[in-house]
């Protein structure tokens, strides 16, 4: 199987700050949160504030936008043309795809593209608390044997080396900058 990132790697840009800023054109509601965000992010960025912390209190948003399936389809309706070009031909059946973004969030996305795994950060996505780790760096890889125990990775995708622990299961690894594929 191969074994994608999903941010900066098949899709450009994040989708999480992405769907954040839709959201603020879309949902106008969630303007009454943008102070508490404002210190959320000076809080993270102070180092005050550890990363799955900060990403929960941003996701507190959801809890003013509504009909949350509603707006990640309206969201992926904008912005699925962000999908990389060089992802749809390497596209295969088993393709698995492990994100630190919200599952709810990158599965619409992932099944239009046929990706029918996927495997993100647990977030519910009604009140934006976490419901487990942030599926970052080394929780990747927990995530992947949890899912496919004694499976192995014929090739791997991702934009960051913070991925390199679940690079290091790939028979062949990838580093993926804009549209170019570089070995890891």
């Amino acid at each position: 199987m191969n074994v994608y990132d999903f941010d900066n790697t098949i899709l450009r840009g994040d989708s999480s700050a992405r769907f954040f800023a839709w959201c603020l054109v879309h949902r106008p509601r969630m303007w009454r949160d943008v102070p508490g965000q404002a210190v959320n992010g000076l809080m993270f960025l102070l180092k005050l504030r550890p990363k799955q912390a900060f990403k929960q209190r941003m996701f507190h948003y959801l809890t003013l936008i509504g009909d949350v399936d509603g707006a990640v389809e309206a969201f992926w309706a904008d912005n699925f043309s962000r999908v990389k070009a060089w992802y749809p031909p390497r596209h295969r059946e088993d393709d698995v795809v492990i994100s630190a973004s919200p599952e709810f969030l990158i599965r619409p996305a992932c099944l239009r593209l046929g990706i029918r795994c996927v495997i993100g950060s647990p977030v519910d996505k009604r009140t934006g608390l976490f419901l487990g780790p942030n599926c970052h760096g080394v929780e990747k890889v927990s995530r992947f044997h949890a899912r496919f125990p004694g499976a192995g990775i014929d090739e791997f995708f991702s934009d960051s080396h913070s991925d390199d622990p679940l690079a290091a299961l790939a028979e062949q690894a990838w580093l993926v900058k804009g549209e170019r594929l570089v070995k890891w």
